[in-house]
C-alpha cells in the first residue's frame, strides 16, 4: 500500500515538473503570426503594405537585453510597426527598461506608433506651468523613435494615403460640442478624418478590443467612423488556454459572467462584425487579472504581421 502511494506521489511530482518546464519554455519562446487583411477597394500602392503589431509586453524580457525579440522583429520585412499598449505591469511602475531596450534595438521606426493600455501611465499630465504635457514615460518613448498616436497620422505610399488614428480619441470626438471642437487643437486635427473616409484607408489602434454590444451601441449613437481595420490587444488570447476548449477567461465585462468562458471567435485573430473589421493579438506577456495565474499556458507569446490585401 505504501509502495503504491509512493509511486503515485512520484508520478504526480514528475507530471508537475514536466508542466512547470513546459510553462517556462512556452512563456519564453515567441511565434510570428501572419494574417492577410482584406480591404475593400484597397489602392494598388497599398497592396502588400505590412504592419507589425507588438502588444501587452508587461515588462517581459526575451533574451539578454531583449535580443531574442529584437532580432525577430528586425528580421521581418515590414512598412509600419504599432504598439497597442500595456508595455508596463502597472501605471505606477517605473521599470521602463524592458520596453525602452526593445525600441532602442528596433531598426526600422520611420512609421511607428503607440497607444496606451490600462497598465501604462496616463499619456498626459499637468506640468509645472499647469498645462498639459507628455508624461515622462511617453517622452522617453518618443525620444527613442516611437510616436504617441493621439490624433491622426497620414502615411503617404506612392500616390495613395493611409491614415492611422487612436480609436478612443476618434469616437470621443463625436461627443464634443461644437464649441469644444473649436477650442481643442487635437479635436480640430481629428476633424480632418471625415473628408478622407470614402477614398482612403483608415486604420484605428486601440488597446481594448471592441465587443459586438459596444459596436452596436456606438453605431446607434452615430459615433463610429468608417474604419477599414481596428488593431487591438488586451485579452492575451485568454492567457490560460485549454486544449479543445480555448480561452477560459478574458478581461471583458461586456461578456456573460464577466469574461469567463467567452465566445472563442472573439478572443484573438481577425473577425468582422457589423461592418467593423478588427484584429486582436494575444500579445507577449502575462498579467495578474487572476492573481495566481500570472503566466501563459498553451498560448505562446506572439508578434503579429498584418498584410493589407485588396478584397
Amino acid at each position: 500500500m505504501k509502495t503504491l502511494l509512493r509511486k503515485k506521489l512520484w508520478a504526480m511530482m514528475i507530471i508537475l515538473m514536466i508542466m512547470c518546464g513546459y510553462i517556462i519554455w512556452e512563456n519564453n519562446r515567441i511565434v510570428v503570426v501572419e494574417e492577410s487583411i482584406p480591404i475593400r477597394e484597397l489602392p494598388e500602392d497599398l497592396e502588400g503594405f505590412t504592419i507589425v503589431q507588438i502588444t501587452d509586453l508587461h515588462e517581459k524580457v526575451f533574451g539578454k537585453e531583449q535580443s531574442k525579440l529584437i532580432n525577430m522583429i528586425n528580421s521581418i520585412n515590414y512598412d509600419a510597426i504599432v504598439f497597442t499598449g500595456d508595455m508596463l505591469v502597472s501605471p505606477e511602475s517605473n521599470n521602463y527598461a524592458p520596453f525602452y531596450t526593445l525600441i532602442e534595438g528596433i531598426r526600422k521606426k520611420n512609421i511607428a506608433y503607440f497607444v496606451p493600455g490600462n497598465t501604462d501611465p496616463q499619456s498626459f499630465i499637468i506640468g509645472e506651468k499647469e498645462v498639459y504635457e507628455r508624461d515622462r514615460f511617453i517622452k522617453g518613448m518618443e525620444e527613442r523613435g516611437i510616436k504617441l498616436l493621439d490624433t491622426i497620422e497620414k502615411v503617404k505610399v506612392g500616390s495613395s494615403n493611409l491614415y492611422f488614428t487612436y480609436f478612443e480619441n476618434s469616437i470621443a470626438l463625436l461627443e464634443q460640442s461644437e464649441q469644444d471642437k473649436k477650442l481643442d487643437p487635437y479635436i480640430e486635427r481629428l476633424l480632418m478624418l471625415e473628408q478622407y473616409f470614402d477614398s482612403e484607408v483608415l486604420i484605428a489602434l486601440n488597446h481594448y478590443p471592441i465587443p459586438d454590444d459596444r459596436i452596436d451601441l456606438l453605431k446607434e449613437e452615430e459615433r463610429l467612423w468608417a474604419y477599414d481595420l481596428l488593431i487591438a490587444g488586451h485579452y492575451h488570447g485568454g492567457q490560460i488556454r485549454l486544449p479543445f476548449i480555448g480561452a477560459v477567461f478574458i478581461p471583458e465585462p461586456y461578456y456573460l459572467w464577466d469574461g469567463f468562458f467567452p465566445p472563442q471567435d472573439r478572443v484573438k485573430g481577425l473577425w468582422n462584425y457589423n461592418g467593423i473589421q478588427q484584429y486582436v493579438s494575444t500579445g507577449l506577456g502575462s498579467s495578474d487579472a487572476i492573481s495566481f495565474l500570472n503566466f501563459r499556458f498553451y498560448n505562446p507569446p506572439e508578434v503579429n504581421v498584418l498584410t493589407l490585401k485588396k478584397k
